[in-house]
């Protein structure tokens, strides 16, 4: 089995450094103190520029909810754009309505800017009522790749029993990243838990820039 270690970056030296680590892809944020937003667009290219493993790009324009308005769909869209233009690969959302469920209406808007863009569904997933019917919604509306979850819990293993599940349920339908307090230090154990092929984390393959 391949593994795929995800680093979640935050800025240029970052994703430098984690790549010199052993990171076999990369996902681009800023103000991973708030869990990650759309990082600025010179970081963007100088990060393609200087990377040989992939690299997706964070789209979020503000903290908080994922609820957003016309102005902030707008806002998506042109980040959405501007990576596309650059060359990315792929890109990290997520938007739900005010059920908490998957706002696909806004999804799909987002997805005909983002094509042939692959997307992955971000923690956003975490926050529904019924993450196996919003998983099930993603997989009919064929516009996500892949869903980044930590079983609705900070750390993959306070959950395992429900990513289990997850796991199971997604197999030949969405591609399954799990994420949540996953770093070197814990990744053996992590691994011979899930025994899956791609985990994400801010520490995955050690401790990056500022994150002790």
């Amino acid at each position: 089995m391949d593994i795929i270690k995800e680093a979640c970056v935050e800025g240029y030296n970052e994703a430098i450094q984690a790549k010199k680590m052993g990171a076999d892809r990369i996902e681009l944020c800023s103000s991973l103190n708030e869990d990650g937003l759309t990082p600025d667009r010179k970081i963007i290219t100088s990060v393609l520029k200087a990377m040989t493993i992939p690299v997706k790009v964070m789209i979020r324009p503000r903290r908080g909810n994922f609820i957003y308005g016309q102005k902030e769909i707008s806002q998506m869209e042109s980040d959405i754009s501007f990576c596309k233009q650059q060359g990315i690969k792929e890109v990290v959302l997520g938007c739900l309505d005010n059920r908490k469920r998957v706002d696909l209406v806004t999804l799909n808007r987002l997805a005909k800017i983002s094509d042939p863009m692959k997307i992955t569904f971000h923690k956003a997933i975490d926050h529904t009522h019924n993450i196996f019917v919003e998983m099930e919604r993603l997989v009919k509306c064929k516009v996500v790749t892949s869903v980044l979850t930590s079983g609705q819990s900070r750390f993959v293993l306070n959950n395992k029993i429900l990513l289990l599940k997850i796991l199971k349920h997604s197999k030949g339908k969405l591609n399954i990243i799990l994420a949540g307090g996953i770093s070197e230090k814990n990744f053996d154990n992590v691994h011979q838990v899930f025994n899956w092929n791609e985990y994400h984390g801010r520490k995955i393959v050690g401790n990056l820039g500022n994150a002790k």
